[in-house]
């Protein structure tokens, strides 16, 4: 690929190679507030969505999860407690981020469970055929070659595995996508600089979602990386989505 390749960052075009270390910035500087940001934004929906998450994942016992852009672990917490014998692995390309999951309380309890790695979801640090789930949440948004993660995503998953993905998508109804836009540049940016001092990340958090691809394309994606048996759903009409695909 020509070095000259540009991405998106929000809604800037950037530079390919620069877009990884500009989201590791932005990440950096918001794990502290991370969490309670999450909350505040969503209102507390996110929780319901990762439970929306593990319904339909329905975890087994002994199951081996990879978490791509863990975070502070909640999806892996969630995955833990629904599975006896379970493993899981936290992978995130932010330390900080990871420093935080870390320290919450449900870490500890799980410790012997779990695995927090830093690694990227382009070039995952684990052998083919390691895992019987793959989960990434509200992360694939911010990798700079989405096609690159998905491949990465297959490979590391055993034969019968599963990925799903959570992350933000589009509204159908168009009066409801206008007022849903209207909140997030207008409300989501001061939330982070009251809340995180830190005004420019959230700005970008919420232009980075105005970039990704509808529901039915992202699904398409899916398939041309190999996945079958491809399904999404809707949540909160549209406001986020999940995405599930099976490696055949």
């Amino acid at each position: 690929m020509s070095d000259q390749s540009t991405t998106h960052f929000g809604f800037q075009t950037v530079p390919e190679g620069d877009k990884a270390g500009m989201v590791h910035g932005v990440f950096t500087r918001v794990a502290s507030k991370y969490d309670i940001m999450n909350d505040v934004m969503s209102m507390g929906i996110h929780r319901v969505w990762k439970d929306a998450m593990m319904d339909w994942l329905a975890p087994r016992p002994g199951q081996r999860l990879l978490d791509v852009a863990g975070g502070t672990g909640d999806v892996s917490f969630r995955f833990l407690g629904r599975a006896a014998g379970a493993h899981a692995t936290v992978c995130d390309m932010t330390e900080s981020m990871l420093v935080e999951g870390r320290h919450r309380a449900e870490a500890d309890r799980m410790a012997d469970s779990l695995d927090w790695v830093v690694g990227d979801a382009m070039a995952l640090p684990f052998a083919d055929n390691s895992f019987d789930v793959y989960t990434i949440s509200f992360g694939i948004r911010n990798v700079t070659r989405i096609p690159d993660a998905l491949r990465e995503a297959y490979r590391v998953l055993r034969p019968g595995g599963r990925l799903m993905v959570l992350e933000f998508s589009q509204i159908p109804n168009e009066g409801l996508q206008w007022l849903y836009d209207r909140y997030s540049f207008n409300v989501i940016p001061v939330m982070g600089q009251i809340i995180a001092k830190d005004r420019d990340s959230y700005q970008y958090l919420v232009e980075s979602i105005r970039n990704f691809p509808e529901q039915e394309t992202f699904a398409g994606m899916i398939r041309v990386a190999g996945f079958g048996q491809v399904k999404y759903r809707n949540l909160t009409m549209g406001i986020a989505a999940l995405h599930s695909g099976w490696k055949i």
